[in-house]
């Protein structure tokens, strides 16, 4: 049996905590989604966060975990305009906003390259033997 990856698990919690915050107050979410994308900004905002939970299922289970990291990191990278659109609309406001704003853009930096260190520390699954098992 092999050892559980911290890392892996760990990245797994955060995608199911922000995937069930997307999912559990919308509004939240809906006025960073960028105004250019077609369709409704509640539809936008449901949609990334089942992908978040897709990507922390996928990560979670060792069989999966190569993919969905790999389809993690591509989800990190697609959302960030959504994070250049918050601090495109919150410079303006007072107090903190705009430092929380601005302090989003460079922390997906820091998740595309865990996303990738998962995906590189997780095990490729190796083909089963074929042939008789015992007896």
């Amino acid at each position: 049996m092999t050892r559980p990856d911290g890392w892996a698990l760990a990245l797994s919690a955060i995608l199911a905590g922000a995937g069930l915050t997307h999912l559990a107050a919308p509004g939240v979410y809906e006025d960073i989604v960028p105004r250019v994308l077609p369709g409704s900004r509640v539809g936008w905002t449901v949609a990334s966060g089942m992908a978040e939970l897709a990507c922390a299922g996928l990560v979670a289970h060792p069989a999966t975990r190569r993919a969905g990291a790999t389809v993690t990191a591509v989800l990190f990278v697609a959302v960030f305009p959504a994070n250049i659109q918050m601090a495109a609309d919150w410079r303006h406001r007072s107090g903190l906003d705009p430092l929380i704003g601005y302090a989003r853009l460079p922390i997906q930096i820091p998740l595309v390259l865990w996303a990738l260190h998962v995906r590189r520390t997780a095990s490729i699954r190796h083909p089963r033997p074929t042939g008789p098992g015992p007896a």
